[in-house]
């Protein structure tokens, strides 16, 4: 048995954790995918950082995998990609997945409001 708090700490292990200046560099690289694992009603309530693809937690495996009908083609294993949602822990996990999926350079910013609150530009709608 596994209890989410191992689940988080094995997690935040495997992908290591950038600053939001260091993720506002990352960003800015278009090789960069920014990825929102936030639910959609979050989005909308807060917006998202500025070309952030919003994909819900629930949904990352199906969207991320190439031979899946729902992949996004954003997702490309040859892409840095840089993770968030509203505090750390689903972006935590998300990272994980996405290492054990094949994506080589993942990265957490954690929360949302780090973004924010470092100046990150947001966009809704």
């Amino acid at each position: 048995m596994i209890t989410v708090k191992q689940m988080l700490a094995a997690a935040n292990e495997a992908v290591p954790r950038v600053t939001p200046a260091e993720a506002m560099a990352l960003a800015a690289d278009p090789r960069t995918l920014l990825l929102d694992v936030r639910d959609a009603a979050e989005v909308q309530v807060s917006g998202k950082a500025r070309g952030a693809l919003n994909v819900s937690r629930g949904l990352l495996e199906f969207r991320a995998d190439p031979e899946s009908p729902a992949h996004d083609a954003a997702f490309d294993r040859e892409r840095t990609i840089l993770v968030y949602c509203a505090s750390g822990g689903r972006s935590a996990l998300a990272g994980r997945t996405l290492k054990e999926m094949g994506y080589g350079d993942v990265r957490n910013l954690g929360a949302f409001r780090d973004w924010v609150e470092a100046g990150g530009d947001v966009e809704r709608g």
